[in-house]
């Protein structure tokens, strides 16, 4: 049987989705050319979002978002709801491949660890939930600065002073962005004992349906026993961020033929 669909729900959304930094005012002749809508049922979804605080209207007619959604958005990335849907996948990653597993928040200037799978190992590599880290050495990190925009990258490497910790640490600017182009194109980060000596890691991004960041995944040890395991390592975090993702988000939409 198929699903039933409540299509003023659907249209409302597709209203919601006409906003943009482009276009952050929208009026009824816009619902009209843009979704087909005539006038009167356009101006009717427009006051029914005003009603339930979805718009504000600025002037007679013209419409933006409220704060509703800076609220609602908030509380989804609560870290606390990240960390509980991200851990069965990392102990899942951390059964699979038998190393430590963790996922991360960024404020802005450190890392900081919101979930984490241990292996059971005699000697493996721990890190503590809540332990803030480095942006510019360490993978999840360097993830992170890829996602930024160029005005936000360049505040940050203009404000941080770039500590080194083992002769592997990159502190140079160009180098780190020339590294971070590297990872943007590729879509994932390596830390290869940036931080600690003999440490390997490898993270990837769990991104938003827009493409925004919104927590890393990353498989870490000893470098003796991952080094020669990448494409193993990077094909499960990437299916592990699919399925967090599809948690996330809900499955993506199918491609229309």
């Amino acid at each position: 049987m198929a699903p039933q669909i409540n299509g003023s729900v659907v249209k409302a959304f597709e209203i919601l989705h006409l906003f943009s930094p482009e276009r952050p005012v929208i009026t009824a002749a816009d619902l009209a050319r843009d979704l087909d809508l005539n006038g009167v049922t356009a101006h009717r979804f427009l006051r029914t979002l005003e009603q339930v605080g979805a718009l504000v209207a600025e002037s007679r007619g013209h419409y933006r978002l409220s704060f509703l959604f800076a609220d609602l958005g908030d509380r989804v990335r609560d870290a606390q709801m990240l960390a509980r849907l991200a851990q069965p996948l990392l102990n899942g990653l951390t059964d699979r491949l038998g190393e430590g597993s963790m996922a991360t928040s960024f404020n802005g200037a450190k890392v900081t660890c919101i979930a984490k799978a241990q292996p059971r190992r005699a000697l493996a590599v721990d890190v503590r939930v809540g332990v803030e880290l480095e942006a510019w050495c360490t993978a999840h990190g360097k993830l992170w600065l890829a996602h930024l925009g160029e005005t936000e990258l360049d505040r940050y490497l203009a404000g941080h002073a770039r500590q080194r910790f083992t002769a592997a640490t990159v502190t140079d600017e160009q180098r780190l962005r020339q590294e971070i182009a590297v990872i943007r194109k590729q879509g994932f980060a390596l830390n290869r004992g940036e931080r600690e000596e003999g440490l390997f890691a490898l993270a990837v991004p769990v991104r938003s349906r827009s493409g925004r960041m919104v927590t890393g995944l990353s498989i870490f040890g000893p470098s003796g026993r991952l080094g020669g395991a990448q494409a193993e390592i990077l094909g499960a975090l990437r299916q592990a961020a699919a399925e967090l993702e599809a948690a996330l988000y809900g499955p993506p939409a199918p491609v229309q033929a």
